[in-house]
C-alpha cells in the first residue's frame, strides 16, 4: 500500500498580498499611548513635588501669555495639518502638501517662540534653581523634543514622492504622522493648564 503525498499548498506572492494600510497606524497609536503615560508621569511629579503646603503658590508663575500664543499656534497647525488630511483624501495632493509645510511652519514658529519665553522666564526660574524649576523644565522641555521629533516626521513626509496606498507608501504615512502631530498638541493644552493658568489663579489667591 503506498503512502499518499500531500502536495503543499501553492505559497502566495508577497507582491499578490493586499497592502495593509492600517499597521502603520495602529503602530504609532501604541507610541502615543506609551508617550501618553510618559507625561502623565511628569504630571504626577510635578505635583508630587509641589505637595508640601501648597509649595508652588511661593513661586512666581510663569507668563500666560506666552503660553496662549503658543497653544494658538499649535491648535492652527491641528486644523491646517487636518484640512491637507481632507485634500490628500481626495486626490488633491498638491493642497494636502501645501498644508503639510505650512505646518511645518509654525512648528518652527512655535520653536522659537519657546525659546524667547524661556530667555525671559529664565531670569527668575532656572532648572538648578530648586525642584519647581526642574520638574517645570524638564516637561516643557520634553515637550518641545516631542515637537521636534514630529516636525522631523513631517518634512520626511513632505518629501515623500507619493501619498496614496502604494507598494512604495503602504502605511498611509500623511495620516499616520498627523495623528501623532495632533497628540503632540493636546499635551500642550495640558502644559498649558496645569503649568500655567492654574498657578496663575493660585498666585492671584495668595496675593502675588
Amino acid at each position: 500500500m503506498s503512502a499518499s503525498v500531500q502536495i503543499p499548498p501553492p505559497r502566495t506572492s508577497l507582491a499578490a498580498l493586499p497592502i495593509d494600510q492600517t499597521r502603520g497606524i495602529s503602530a504609532m497609536w501604541c507610541v502615543i499611548a506609551t508617550e501618553a503615560m510618559l507625561f502623565v508621569c511628569m504630571f504626577a511629579a510635578y505635583y508630587y513635588l509641589g505637595n508640601n503646603k501648597d509649595r508652588w503658590s511661593l513661586e512666581t508663575p510663569p507668563k500666560v501669555t506666552y503660553a496662549i500664543i503658543l497653544l494658538a499656534i499649535l491648535l492652527s497647525s491641528s486644523f491646517v495639518l487636518h484640512w491637507g488630511e481632507q485634500q490628500v483624501k481626495a486626490a488633491r495632493f498638491a493642497a494636502g502638501r501645501m498644508a503639510l509645510w505650512v505646518t511645518v511652519a509654525l512648528g518652527v514658529v512655535f520653536l522659537a517662540l519657546q525659546g524667547f519665553e524661556y530667555y525671559d522666564h529664565w531670569k527668575e526660574l532656572a532648572p538648578y534653581s530648586d525642584s519647581y524649576g526642574s520638574i517645570f523644565y524638564t516637561i516643557t522641555s520634553l515637550h518641545a523634543a516631542h515637537v521636534i521629533f514630529g516636525l522631523m516626521m513631517l518634512v520626511y513626509i513632505g518629501v515623500l514622492p507619493r501619498w496614496g496606498a502604494t507598494a512604495r507608501t503602504p502605511h498611509a504615512p500623511y495620516h499616520t504622522v498627523a495623528i501623532y502631530w495632533h497628540f503632540v498638541d493636546v499635551v500642550w493644552v495640558f502644559i498649558v493648564a496645569l503649568l500655567y493658568v492654574i498657578p496663575v489663579f493660585q498666585a492671584m489667591h495668595h496675593g502675588h
